[in-house]
C-alpha cells in the first residue's frame, strides 16, 4: 500500500507540474490568502480523487470530458470577470489596491475552480487509471497529497512574486488570466488537432484583446482625470 501511495503521489505531482490547475493556483494565491487558496485546494483534490479512484476501480470509464470542459471554461469565465470588475471599479484612486473578497468567498471559488478543472483533466484519467490496477484507498491518498503538494508549490512561487508587484495590476492580471484558461479549456476539449502550443496561441487572443482593451480604458480615465485637475486649477 505504501509503494502504491509513492507511485500515486509521484505521477500526480509530476502531471500537475505546469497543469493548468498549477497555473491556477498560482493566480489564486495572487488575489487571495494562502490558507484559503491551499484549503480550497485540498478539499478540491479530496472530492476529485476520490471520485476519480472510484471511476477506476468500480467503473473503469471516464467521465464526459466535453461536457464538463464547458462547465469549467464557463466558471473560469466568471471568476476572471469578476476579477476584473473587482479591479477596475473598487475604487477611484487607481493606484488603491482593490478590497479581496471575504476568506468564506474565496475559499468557495478555489473550490469550484479547481474541481470543475480537475474533473475530465488528464490528471484525475491518470488517477482512475492507477485506481483499476492498484488498491483504490492508496491511489486517493496518493493522489490528493500530490496534487496538494503541486498546488502549494504554486503559492509558494505566487507570493514570492507578489510582494514584487502592485495589487491592482496583480488583479487585473489574475481575471486575464482565467479568461485565458477558460479558452484553452474549450479549444482542448473541441479542438485537440491545435495540440497544446496551438490552443494556447490562440487562447492567447482573448485576454489579450480583453487587456488592450483594459490599457485604453484606464489611459481614459486618466487623462479625463488630469484635465478636471488642470481645470480646477485653473479655476
Amino acid at each position: 500500500m505504501i509503494a502504491t501511495i509513492l507511485l500515486s503521489f509521484g505521477v500526480l505531482f509530476l502531471a500537475e507540474l505546469g497543469d493548468k490547475s498549477q497555473l491556477m493556483a498560482l493566480t489564486f494565491s495572487l488575489r487571495y490568502r494562502w490558507w484559503v487558496v491551499l484549503a480550497g485546494i485540498s478539499v478540491a483534490s479530496v472530492a476529485v480523487n476520490l471520485i476519480a479512484a472510484g471511476v477506476g476501480h468500480f467503473l473503469g470509464t471516464a467521465l464526459p470530458a466535453n461536457a464538463i470542459a464547458v462547465i469549467t471554461a464557463l466558471t473560469l469565465l466568471a471568476v476572471g470577470l469578476w476579477t476584473l470588475r473587482d479591479a477596475l471599479t473598487s475604487a477611484d484612486d487607481p493606484e488603491e489596491a482593490p478590497e479581496p473578497p471575504s476568506a468564506r468567498n474565496a475559499f468557495l471559488v478555489v473550490i469550484s475552480a479547481f474541481t470543475l478543472a480537475e474533473l475530465g483533466d488528464r490528471t484525475m484519467f491518470a488517477a482512475a487509471a492507477l485506481a483499476s490496477n492498484n488498491n483504490w484507498l492508496a491511489v486517493w491518498i496518493g493522489s490528493v497529497a500530490g496534487m496538494v503538494a503541486a498546488g502549494g508549490l504554486a503559492i509558494l512561487v505566487g507570493k514570492i512574486a507578489g510582494k514584487h508587484l502592485p495589487e491592482r495590476a496583480i488583479a487585473i492580471a489574475s481575471g486575464l488570466l482565467f479568461l485565458f484558461f477558460a479558452a484553452k479549456t474549450v479549444l482542448g476539449a473541441f479542438v485537440p488537432s491545435l495540440g497544446g502550443w496551438g490552443s494556447a496561441g490562440v487562447a492567447l487572443i482573448a485576454p489579450a484583446l480583453v487587456g488592450v482593451g483594459v490599457a485604453g480604458w484606464r489611459r481614459r480615465r486618466e487623462q479625463a482625470e488630469r484635465v478636471g485637475e488642470l481645470a480646477e486649477v485653473g479655476s
